[in-house]
């Protein structure tokens, strides 16, 4: 079992010395998290709180995905850097597929690029992308970027966008994971096609039942062996429960230490984020290893 630590929302001065931290505590991974910007109107809601409130995000900072992943993969040697998740069909995929190539070519593979749609029409909107048909562009956007991060010329010829042959370099050494977020059966069909999936968080019971739909699209689509399950899981704070989850086919957990859904801002001092990590680093993952 790998452990990936989780953090968003915080003072950005605090990303580079946790990352560190959780290198040196034994950690795999770290998420990133992606958001544009706050519409001060909208009607839109988030589907990962009860009741659909995203106010908890107005005025937290976020610095843009790819650029805090760059400035974490120069700072550290050996843990993955994983976006949790980057807003891929609001962006241009061919500018995406440059950047996370180079940051996977630099880091020595070690970025694993989490997609997702954004919930939201003002996503969209701001970046003068149409909201509708979201998902099929949202496909596209995933071939171009793995056509183009394999390396060699590579053309395309969709409904939204029309490519002649190009190429890019450089490109990772290895093939760019690409990890698909979300609970939505579009979602969970996208991610059986790709190379991982990443959970939301949510009660043991719906877990499972993402994870059996999940695993009967798999074999539905021939997914690759070593596909990446990334999960959020009480399950994933104790050793048993790890067994647990590992005995699903879970092959990451990703923990956090403090609930970002709250309007108040990230007060807890480094020290203390790092003596938390810490603790679970001997607590669990020394444990699991």
């Amino acid at each position: 079992m790998r452990f990936t630590y989780a953090e968003a929302m915080t003072n950005p001065e605090y990303y580079v010395p946790l990352a560190q931290a959780a290198e040196a505590a034994g950690y795999s991974s770290i998420t990133v998290a992606d958001s544009i910007a706050y519409p001060k109107e909208s009607d839109a809601t988030y589907p990962y709180t009860p009741d659909g409130n995203r106010e908890f995000l107005e005025d937290k900072p976020f610095i843009e995905a790819f650029v805090l992943s760059a400035a974490i993969l120069a700072a550290t040697t050996t843990l993955r850097v994983t976006p949790f998740v980057v807003k891929l069909p609001i962006r241009p995929p061919v500018l995406v597929a440059k950047q996370a190539a180079s940051l996977a070519a630099l880091s020595g593979n070690r970025f694993g690029f989490g997609v997702g749609i954004s919930p939201w029409p003002d996503d969209f909107e701001i970046l003068d992308v149409p909201f509708e048909k979201r998902g099929a562009r949202m496909d596209e956007c995933i071939d171009i970027v793995r056509g183009l991060c394999a390396g060699g010329y590579f053309e395309y010829h969709g409904e939204f966008y029309d490519l002649p042959p190009i190429k890019i370099n450089p490109v990772p050494t290895e093939p760019l994971p690409i990890l698909v977020g979300g609970h939505s059966a579009p979602a969970l069909r996208r991610a059986a096609r790709c190379d991982g999936w990443m959970h939301a968080g949510g009660d043991g019971e719906e877990l499972d039942r993402l994870l059996s739909k999940l695993d009967t699209l798999r074999q539905e689509y021939g997914t690759r062996k070593d596909f990446e399950v990334h999960v959020i899981s009480l399950d994933g704070f104790t050793v048993d429960g790890v067994k647990r989850l590992e005995d699903k086919g879970v092959t990451d957990v990703i923990v956090g230490f403090r609930s970002p859904y709250t309007r108040d801002q990230d007060t807890e001092s480094l020290d203390t984020k790092i003596a938390h990590l810490s603790k679970f680093a001997e607590r669990v993952i020394a444990k699991t290893s």
